[in-house]
């Protein structure tokens, strides 16, 4: 899918929702997710995975709602999805467990999960974000177990 510029262009349901990619679990669907996105959506995603992975000893990964979803341990406890302009980047329970709690209160995702949107690289203050992963993998269940 592309603009008149020859830009791709996320497909008109990631205007206001995630996409529709499929549910799955593991590694290779998040990658096709991400690769799958059009910039900057796709480093913004990119430079996410790979602060998880490099934070996180045991990084569990999976496609939700059409979005990228990590864990470790028995729980999802953030998730990173592309929209028009923007990549959420959401933390289960984020307003119970997270200091400092993450600015944004996104819409549909529960009254306690909070997060950031980042319109590019240098909006991903890498040290907070690696603090929050932290944080929010220590909380034990976060986000439910997983079956």
């Amino acid at each position: 899918m592309s603009d008149h510029d020859g830009v791709a262009a996320l497909p008109k349901s990631m205007t206001g929702r995630a996409s529709p990619a499929k549910a799955a679990v593991g590694d290779r669907p998040v990658f096709a997710y991400i690769a799958s996105l059009p910039q900057p959506q796709r480093d913004i995603a990119e430079a996410i995975d790979t602060l998880a992975a490099s934070t996180l000893p045991g990084l569990q990964r999976s496609v939700k709602w059409g979005m990228a979803y990590y864990g470790v341990g028995d729980g999802w406890c953030f998730s990173c999805g592309a929209f028009a302009g923007h990549v959420k980047l959401m933390f289960v329970n984020g307003a119970v467990h997270l200091d400092p709690v993450p600015p944004v209160t996104p819409t549909g995702m529960g009254k306690a999960t909070r997060g950031v949107e980042l319109t590019s690289l240098q909006d991903l203050d890498e040290p907070q974000i690696a603090e929050w992963m932290r944080q929010i993998t220590a909380v034990p269940g976060v986000g439910g177990m997983r079956r």
